[in-house]
């Protein structure tokens, strides 16, 4: 069982997705991601697989959450820096987790 203790040791923070692309080498279909997560953790790679419920100009802008304390994982060629958080939907296919309000501090910690 987990404690409080692990739930504390990752750090969860809010991010501004600035920049989406295209991943054509990823064996599922996916978008790289460049994350905003503020000046103390700066801008982070993600890969997403995504692509069937949100187009490149949706996230765009968008306030979603991460760890940003995992090691990298290399996917291909590609970095991923972050673990963007996301829930199921009832197909299986990812929903973003994200602030319920734009208001949210980019770079601010989950507690």
């Amino acid at each position: 069982m987990a404690t409080i203790d692990d739930f504390l040791k990752l750090d969860i923070r809010v991010g501004v997705i600035v920049d989406v692309a295209d991943f054509p080498e990823a064996k599922k279909p996916a978008y790289k991601l460049k994350i905003d997560f503020g000046s103390e953790i700066g801008i982070k790679n993600s890969s997403v697989q995504i692509v069937d419920l949100y187009t490149k100009e949706v996230l765009l802008g968008r306030q979603v959450l991460g760890v940003v304390n995992f090691p990298p994982r290399k996917i291909g060629s590609f970095e991923s820096e972050v673990l963007t958080l996301g829930v199921p939907d009832e197909n299986g296919k990812v929903i973003l987790i994200r602030p319920d309000t734009d208001a949210a501090v980019v770079g601010g910690k989950l507690f």
